[in-house]
């Protein structure tokens, strides 16, 4: 297949990119710079740009994006502006949308939102990110939502995660993490086998 990673070369998006490349995929890497990728055709993409999203899109098979709000010091404008502008692509080249959400996205067991308890400098990402989600389930699109657990970060590629729905998922000591590198195996297993239509799905480190 032929990827559009939009937010190629952050944190988890290189990890994408990089996992897409492994499954044999051709990838389009787009930032706002437009940054050289090895192995991938690099794009400056401005994502707030509805235009220019959609246009990026209709080449390709799957559209992800690993964009975070953090540009602009309004997290939750900018996030929104994102999520209108991937809706409006994915509805003019009719690709399907796979989207690295946030924690924030997901819920505890009592069904408190985690968007509102997350610590103050972390809390308008998270609000933007979930209201990310409410546009893309107003609108008619196919997407999946990917929420990693409540740490990502880079480590290794281990195989050794579980997937769940949108309650967020902890060990028995409360922690609730992923690898930016076992996220991606469970983002491109969406991609390659599409399994969660319409779907926020958590991914978090296995218990041991």
């Amino acid at each position: 297949m032929k990827l559009l990673i939009i937010g190629a070369t952050g944190m988890i998006g290189s990890r994408l990119v990089t996992e897409a490349q492994s499954r044999g995929h051709s990838v389009v890497a787009a930032s706002r710079k437009g940054s050289a990728v090895e192995g991938a055709e690099a794009l400056a993409l401005d994502a707030a740009n509805a235009e220019a999203v959609a246009a990026a899109s209709a080449g390709v098979d799957v559209v992800i994006s690993a964009v975070s709000p953090r540009s602009t010091g309004d997290a939750i404008s900018e996030a929104t502006t994102y999520g209108r502008a991937l809706i409006n692509a994915a509805e003019k080249s009719d690709k399907r949308l796979v989207v690295v959400g946030g924690a924030g996205t997901l819920n505890l067991p009592d069904g408190t939102p985690v968007a509102d308890i997350v610590p103050d400098e972390y809390r308008a990402e998270a609000q933007g990110m979930r209201q990310v989600h409410d546009l893309l389930a107003d609108s008619a699109v196919d997407f999946a939502f990917l929420a990693p657990a409540a740490l990502i970060e880079p480590g290794q590629r281990t195989g050794n995660f579980r997937l769940g729905g949108r309650e967020l998922l902890s060990d028995a000591e409360g922690n609730s993490r992923i690898s930016a590198e076992d996220y991606a195996i469970a983002l491109l297993d969406e991609v390659e086998t599409p399994a969660h239509a319409r779907e926020v799905l958590v991914v978090s480190r296995e218990m041991v």
